[in-house]
């Protein structure tokens, strides 16, 4: 006998609705809930079945960790063995916001979380719906991206209701994410005996806002490339291919001359641009824009929705603009390097990745 379809309910922002969120959470159900950064897949973290069924939900391989939410910062101690000085400084800075901090876990929280570490990585959402549902269930939120694993993450709650409905209980809708790219991860467990903290992923926080806090950091090889073989990803959005849409993507580098005409030079059917919004009056094949050349925030905001928009368009390859990799870009180029494969052509005929 075949299980029963889920209903998947969607919520509005209301103080009722947001009670039903909560009473859902407590009782081990999962609710799409909105942050800053994208949409969550939410789940008491404390509760291994409930963490479970993140993964069956998304399909997420059992080594890929999540990220642990909380309300306030005396949230944190219960879940990590220590919090640093560096940890105390960058939380003083930059909660709430889009910053996750990873340290060595203590053994109230389940092991699925953290993909078996012996680590777990913590954050504070600004969003006041992610912060409400927080404190209303009164458990902290394992909460990765509310999407099929692999996929774009979705940045309001149509998008998480196209991945998810039928497959989780419910979705608050909280409008759309403002930053549109998901929370900076910097690896903290080496600094108490003398290491650097270390980027694992770029977000909305830059390794140059990190420095202001905490001094020198680390830049880990796999932001800009693949992840060793045989190592365990320390963060989410490491080690598989994430955030792609079902076509093609590849990464052109070059000037925008260079680059529409190279694009315009393989026009034919299925074939576009994802560009910057200044490129549309070069082109002659058709655009996707996600951004304007030197706005890295507003790439950061509109790329996931470009990516998605690529396959409604029935789009079999596009030939991506590729941003700069400073200061908030490094997040825009880290997401679309993992959506493109690593596949990355320049005008001077180099090729890299599958």
């Amino acid at each position: 006998m075949s299980e029963a379809k889920i209903i998947t309910r969607l919520l509005s922002d209301t103080p009722d609705d947001l009670r039903q969120a909560a009473d859902l959470l407590r009782a081990g159900e999962l609710v799409g809930i909105p942050t800053e950064t994208v949409y969550g897949l939410a789940a008491d973290a404390l509760n291994g079945q409930a963490v479970a069924r993140i993964f069956a939900a998304k399909g997420r391989p059992q080594d890929n960790p999540l990220i642990v939410h909380i309300a306030a910062v005396e949230d944190w101690a219960p879940l990590v063995q220590a919090v640093p000085d560096e940890a105390r400084r960058l939380a003083a800075a930059y909660w709430p916001g889009p910053l996750t901090m990873i340290l060595r876990r203590s053994g109230r929280v389940p092991a699925a979380v953290s993909a078996g570490l012996d680590t777990v990585a913590v954050r504070m959402p600004s969003h006041p719906v992610a912060h409400a549902l927080i404190r209303a269930s009164g458990c902290p939120l394992a909460a990765p991206s509310a999407n099929r694993s692999g996929s774009p993450s979705p940045t309001d709650a149509a998008r998480v209701m196209e991945d998810m409905d039928g497959r989780i209980a419910a979705v608050v809708d909280g409008g759309p994410c403002r930053v549109g790219v998901e929370s900076t991860v910097v690896d903290l467990t080496g600094c108490a005996a003398g290491g650097r903290p270390r980027l694992l992923r770029p977000g909305g926080v830059t390794a140059t806002q990190l420095e202001a806090v905490v001094g020198p950091v680390e830049i880990d090889p796999a932001v800009t490339g693949r992840l060793a073989e045989g190592v365990a990803a320390a963060s989410p959005g490491m080690k598989y291919k994430h955030y792609a849409p079902a076509a093609r993507v590849v990464i052109v580098r070059g000037t925008p001359e260079d680059y529409a005409a190279f694009v315009n030079g393989r026009a034919g059917q299925g074939v576009a641009a994802l560009c910057f919004e200044e490129d549309r009056g070069a082109l002659r094949v058709p655009c996707v824009s996600y951004g304007r050349r030197d706005d890295p925030a507003s790439q950061a905001h509109s790329l996931f929705e470009a990516l998605r928009r690529l396959d409604e368009q029935g789009i079999r390859t596009a030939y991506a603009a590729c941003p700069s990799a400073e200061g908030m870009g490094l997040a825009v180029y880290n997401r679309l390097l993992r959506a493109a494969g690593f596949e990355v052509i320049d005008v001077n005929g180099q090729t890299t990745g599958s």
